[in-house]
């Protein structure tokens, strides 16, 4: 007797087909890029969602401001005035340090200038996966932000935009396993590169021979290699140099200047436009006088320039270029 519902496929079939198709999609998102326009419009979807979220803890802080005691007020007030004045002295001092600065810079002739424009953004999210060290931030493509922009904060390097969203980011942060930057140390200048170690507050310098010269407590800045992050900026300070005869390179850690499970506040940094530099770098060799041609050894057989009273007509004679091609 033929049964009324037919069997289908069988359940490892199906298992099969279905980890072919995930496969088959997965290859395709990351190897063609087939699915980023839905995933950009998936993230516009919800990004109203994630400012909901967000909404509460906004209105916790404004009544939390609201219902502040008047004596706690003033406090904060007279303390606020006090490291304002304390501020307004050193802004003074730092006036004068850095146009001493510029002018030793344009004495070398470096194209260093440190005027770049900077954008407050807030931290909206934190990925929740044990492997992956990102957060979402609430500024997005339609206020000028890209893929690869350095983002900081008051205390030093927080990592680089690694998707941009319609009006939120994300970014990955300096400790991720898959994030790399080009530091150098303020002591002695030495440059090397460090990685992110997959912990808070800790990255690791890889490659580094046991003989260079890197101690315990010296500060890593930013080297500015590579274009991607401002040079000068604090990234971290070593806090262990060890090495193994065995071994060809020094195992070396360094914690991070940057609070990574603080992040509330962070700044976009646009790093400064040198097209007008280099533009008025070509105009200026363009405009140096020439140095005059210095005439071959070989070429010294038919000089004509010893020759009296030559007329300043006849100076303009080919006769002297003739001779040069003949020698090239």
């Amino acid at each position: 007797m033929k049964p009324i519902f037919g069997r289908g496929p069988s359940l490892q079939l199906r298992l099969f087909l279905a980890i072919l198709l995930s496969a088959s999609l997965m290859l395709a998102d990351s190897r063609l890029g087939a699915f980023a326009n839905i995933r950009y419009l998936l993230n516009s979807a919800v990004a109203p969602l994630q400012y909901a979220a967000n909404l509460p803890r906004e209105m916790l802080d404004v009544l939390r401001g609201q219902f502040s005691s008047h004596q706690r007020l003033l406090t904060e007030n007279k303390a606020l005035k006090r490291d304002l004045l304390v501020m307004k002295s050193n802004v003074l001092l730092l006036d004068q340090l850095q146009q001493e600065n510029q002018r030793l810079r344009d004495l070398l002739g470096s194209p260093f200038v440190r005027d770049e424009r900077k954008m407050i953004a807030e931290v909206m999210a934190v990925d929740s996966d044990p492997y992956s060290y990102q957060v979402m931030i609430n500024k997005g493509r339609v206020d000028g932000v890209y893929e690869g922009q350095p983002v900081i904060n008051d205390k030093g390097i927080v990592g680089q935009v690694s998707y941009v969203g319609a009006h939120n980011s994300r970014v990955l942060l300096l400790i991720d396993p898959t994030n790399a930057i080009p530091v150098q140390v303020v002591r002695n200048d030495i440059r090397v590169i460090a990685t992110g170690g997959g912990r808070n507050h800790q990255i690791l310098l890889e490659h580094v021979p046991s003989s260079t010269d890197i101690k315990k407590g010296d500060l890593l800045v930013s080297s500015g290699l590579g274009g991607r992050y401002p040079e000068g900026y604090p990234v971290a300070r070593v806090t262990s140099f060890t090495f193994d005869n065995k071994r060809p390179f020094a195992q070396i850690t360094a914690k991070t200047t940057v609070q990574f499970d603080r992040l509330r506040y962070l700044l976009l940094v646009w790093p400064t436009d040198r097209s007008k530099m280099k533009h008025q770098t070509a105009v200026a060799a363009e405009s140096a006088p020439i140095a005059p041609a210095v005439t071959p050894v070989n070429a010294a057989a038919p000089v004509t320039l010893t020759t009296p009273a030559v007329n300043p007509i006849d100076s303009t004679v080919p006769t002297p270029r003739k001779v040069n091609n003949a020698n090239e």
